[in-house]
């Protein structure tokens, strides 16, 4: 925790502004401004003169500043040592997950991952149903998985998960349709307008949907993909429901409301039980907080 304050001090001091360090970091300009509060409140000294345009070092903060890149540039060297024990140096991971998040978050993840750690091996595989991703884990042809909460399959010992995100769900519609720019889509209105769903076998989203809010939509067309939905809801012969994390990559002319009710999924990552490689551990934690700071 402490090396974590003093690397945001260090960030500050390098663009010499609070709130230009705030966004590199991904936090906000008040915690930037409470983490350096912190620091000179346990050492006793002032570290920054505050100004209109900026932050500049205090005399004391001149001194200790040295020393603080010391303490950063040890830990950083400890941890390169330690990776390189736990082989972190080499290898595979072999990733699991559905459409939305393997196109939205994952090239991001990985990549930046791979900046850090280039001789790792990603393998990705992915699949339009949860519970197919699902077994993939179980099964053991993947180390780890990004899945929905709760999981489909049922195993035992269960697997462990951990909840990163909780996606809302959108009325897809015409931009020409009444309720475009609407402040929701109420779902008793899918008994009414032409529904064209995604082809569910395992994975139940829409059916569940329904069935909670006792609806009978007027299906019209059946689909497998999500891109071939939206040029059908885009051309005017439909209305359908798809995640806000899909609909951040579609590139067509369609109107995205809330539903009413609201309705969402939980994306969490899972893994088998049992003690997990450095390499899986280390590719989880970086997953994690990459989803927290980009995809809030």
């Amino acid at each position: 925790m402490e090396l974590s304050k003093y690397e945001v001090f260090l960030k500050t001091v390098e663009l010499g502004n609070i709130t230009q360090a705030a966004e590199f970091l991904g936090y906000t300009q008040p915690t930037v401004s409470r983490v350096i509060a912190d620091l000179e409140r346990e050492w006793g000294v002032p570290l920054l003169i505050r100004g209109r345009v900026g932050v500049s070092l205090t005399p004391e903060g001149k001194h200790l500043l040295p020393r603080i890149r010391s303490v950063c540039a040890a830990q950083r060297e400890l941890e390169n040592s330690v990776d390189e024990l736990l082989g972190l140096e080499g290898g595979a991971i072999r990733v699991g997950a559905f459409h939305s998040v393997a196109i939205q978050w994952l090239p991001q993840i990985i990549r930046s991952f791979l900046e850090l750690y280039p001789k790792m091996d990603i393998q990705l595989t992915f699949d339009l149903e949860y519970s197919s991703v699902e077994s993939m884990l179980i099964q053991g042809e993947v180390d780890c998985a990004f899945l929905t909460l709760p999981l489909n399959l049922h195993t035992k010992p269960p697997l462990c998960t951990r909840f990163l995100k909780r996606d809302p769900l959108c009325a897809v519609l015409p931009i020409d349709h009444p309720l475009a720019h609407a402040d929701c889509y109420p779902i008793s209105r899918f008994a009414q307008d032409d529904f064209i769903p995604i082809q569910e076998t395992r994975d139940r989203d829409m059916t569940n949907i329904f069935t909670s809010c006792n609806v009978k939509p007027n299906i019209r067309y059946y689909t497998k993909d999500s891109y071939t939905i939206a040029s059908l809801v885009e051309s005017g012969l439909g209305v359908s429901i798809m995640s806000e994390l899909m609909l951040g990559r579609i590139p067509y002319r369609v109107a995205c409301i809330p539903l009413d009710p609201p309705q969402y999924r939980d994306i969490a990552t899972a893994v088998r039980p049992g003690p997990l490689s450095p390499a899986v551990s280390r590719f989880l934690e970086h997953a994690c907080l990459w989803v927290s700071q980009h995809a809030s």
